[in-house]
Formats: structure tokens, C-alpha cells, sequence
């Protein structure tokens, strides 16, 4: 069995950190953004859980043209859902990975 390594990266947003994650899970990986207050993440993430303790969060999926293949990919992907503290925090479906982290 070939050896599965957790991916760890940092990078600047406007006004704060993000830390990226990839958690290896069998044929698949689950990707995050995460800052001091929300997160960004594929769709193996329960957004409305963690909405329950008040966490801002949102999925990115991608078009057609693109995956879904590192954490870089994450930034440029269209947000596809968002939980409540997100919209309150002006998250709206459509709008970048990267401007909706900007936002929490």
C-alpha cells in the first residue's frame, strides 16, 4: 500500500492567512482553505454542522473546463454552496474560493 501524506501549505489573502489542507482518503482526497473564522472545501464537508457552531463555510466546485486537483485550484473554483454564517457574511454562489475566503 502506498504511503498517503497530509498536505499542508500557507498563503496570504488580503487582509489575513489561509492554511490549506489535503486529507488523503482512500482513491480520494478532501481539500480545504481554512482562516482565523471560516473555511472553503470540497464537498466532502458538512458545511450546515459546522454552521451549527457557528463556523462560516462554504463548498467550491468547478466547471466543465477544470478540476478540482490541488489547492490552488480550490482559490480559482466557484463557491456552490454556503452555510448561513457564510451568507451573512456576504458568501454568495458563484463568486470565487479566494474572494469568498477573503470574506470570513
Amino acid at each position: 500500500m502506498a504511503q498517503q501524506i497530509l498536505c499542508h501549505q500557507r498563503t496570504r489573502l488580503s487582509y489575513k492567512d489561509a492554511f490549506g489542507y489535503v486529507i488523503p482518503i482512500g482513491g480520494t482526497s478532501l481539500m480545504a482553505w481554512v482562516t482565523d473564522e471560516g473555511m472553503i472545501g470540497t464537498a466532502g464537508f458538512d458545511i450546515e454542522a459546522l454552521a451549527n457552531a457557528g463556523v462560516p463555510a462554504a463548498v467550491v466546485g468547478v466547471s466543465e473546463e477544470s478540476t478540482l486537483d490541488n489547492l490552488d485550484s480550490l482559490m480559482d473554483a466557484e463557491v456552490r454552496a454556503a452555510n448561513l454564517p457564510a451568507v451573512q457574511r456576504r458568501v454568495e454562489i458563484g463568486m470565487s474560493g479566494r474572494e469568498a475566503l477573503n470574506r470570513m
